[in-house]
């Protein structure tokens, strides 16, 4: 499988910073919010109003920063190997000739999210759209993280092909979870993609999480009014 390294895009946004809100673009006229917040909301969604919308700093946890690491250490590898390509040269090519890519970025300001594919492989039967994360088990939040890339992909390309979404074991190749997404699981991700919206825009309240587990971990614990 061809590897290519993603460098430019034909298409470019006007993007302003959102007036009030930490981290919120303003792009093509909407709010815009990185897809890596869906994670945020399925774990609390009170951590997204402490942190973005009170402005409320933590230090980043160890596995974080571990993360961070493998991360760029990949990022730098494949870079090493790759055919660099714009996005539209590698989407097209990719229906004759299979290839993947790292740090895929995708938008979709048609419903405010945007974000950056961990790895993506194109061949010209399916997609598959692939996020890393650390353990073996399939959260909803991280499920929604991979089911938002694959509809920011899809509303970039209008493709026709197959697209499926997936989590992998972070440092391995195992592929612990797997999904088609259909047009029931594009509904579903719509219906979530809205409700962050309505967080922002101030007509949905955020819920906090009733799991004293989660608030044990939480770093936003000392500033939380709601932590158990």
């Amino acid at each position: 499988m061809e590897q290519k390294n993603i460098i430019g895009y034909s298409k470019e946004y006007e993007i302003k910073d959102h007036p009030s809100v930490e981290g919120l673009k303003i792009i093509e006229g909407k709010s815009n919010f990185p897809i890596s917040w869906l994670n945020k909301q399925g774990y609390c969604e009170y951590q997204l109003y402490l942190e973005h919308m009170k402005g409320i700093k933590t230090q980043a946890t160890p596995e974080m920063t571990h993360g961070i690491q493998i991360h760029k250490e990949l990022e730098n590898i494949f870079k090493e190997s790759s055919t660099p390509s714009t996005f539209e040269d590698a989407v097209e090519a990719s229906k004759k000739e299979a290839s993947m890519s790292r740090e895929c970025f995708v938008i979709a300001p048609d419903y405010g999210i945007r974000g950056y594919i961990d790895e993506i492989w194109m061949t010209p039967d399916e997609i598959v759209i692939i996020d890393d994360k650390p353990g073996r088990t399939p959260y909803q939040s991280t499920m929604n993280q991979v089911r938002a890339y694959c509809l920011a992909y899809k509303n970039m390309t209008n493709e026709e092909r197959k697209i499926k979404g997936a989590l992998r074991e972070r440092g391995t190749g195992n592929l612990f979870w797997i999904e088609v997404f259909t047009p029931e699981v594009e509904k579903e991700i719509k219906f979530t993609i809205d409700r962050m919206h309505g967080l922002f825009d101030g007509t949905k309240p955020f819920i906090p999480t009733k799991n004293p587990n989660k608030c044990q971990s939480c770093n936003f614990k000392n500033d939380c009014e709601h932590a158990n």
